[in-house]
């Protein structure tokens, strides 16, 4: 078989990257899955500016992570990392330095979507 042929016939049965991801994830240290996911997870909230850096990722089972690194209108870099925590009694987030606060209405809703989005990217993306 020539080699054009062979290219070819691998080209159209190669495992597709999600399938290759998985395949290579049990090999990952928790803190490259991690990374991988956060990365995946920066596209849950739409397209990223260039001069923007995004992560949104789920730490623990019941902590999740939403860091920005952004431009002020001076131009000087702000850092923003809001931890939101699922207790029995609701979602409660923390702005940075800030207190824990309580999700409702439009916020708890917007937060549910974002998780849902991000377990469906992660799972069909690296755990498939």
């Amino acid at each position: 078989m020539s080699l054009k042929k062979l290219l070819a016939n691998w080209k159209e049965n190669r495992p597709s990257k999600r399938v290759r991801a998985a395949k290579y994830s049990n090999k990952l240290t928790y803190s490259e899955l991690v990374d991988y996911e956060a990365k995946l997870g920066r596209t849950v909230f739409g397209p990223i500016p260039s001069n923007r850096q995004r992560e949104f990722f789920k730490d623990r089972d019941n902590v999740w992570i939403w860091y920005e690194r952004f431009p002020d209108a001076a131009g000087v870099m702000q850092e923003m990392t809001v931890r939101y925590d699922i207790r029995p009694t609701g979602v409660f987030k923390k702005a940075s330095n800030g207190k824990f606060e309580k999700l409702d209405g439009v916020e708890l809703n917007n937060f549910r979507i974002a998780v849902e989005r991000y377990e469906q990217l992660v799972k069909s993306e690296l755990y498939c």
